[in-house]
């Protein structure tokens, strides 16, 4: 399949001759702190233990900020991509206290 028409969201015809397609490629405001849910789960990946941090409402920006903050906090590695964050090993109950502490609601 072609990629120059992948963002077309199911637009394929239409008769109005005013009709101008909208990309609606904004990214959604990030929310405050206190306003946002998190769920915080341990998994294996490849076999190695990681937590996955899920349902972040914001920014690709905010988002690639809250990763480098928990990577530095745990000393670790990691990666952010589709909205969650992959932090590398078994810090589970540290990753969890620092959003807290950061104001997040967590759950997992």
């Amino acid at each position: 399949m072609s990629n120059k028409n992948k963002n077309k969201s199911g637009v394929v015809y239409s008769t109005n001759p005013n009709y101008s397609y909208d990309d609606d490629a904004s990214e959604a405001e990030t929310l405050a702190a206190s306003q946002q849910k998190l769920y915080v789960r341990r998994e294996v990946r490849n076999g190695k233990p990681c937590v996955v941090i899920k349902e972040f409402v914001g920014s690709a920006d905010d988002l690639k900020a809250l990763e480098r903050a928990l990577k530095s906090h745990c000393g670790v590695g990691g990666s952010a991509k589709d909205g969650d964050i992959i932090i590398q090993g078994d810090f589970h109950a540290k990753v969890k206290s620092y959003l807290e502490g950061k104001g997040y609601k967590t759950k997992g």
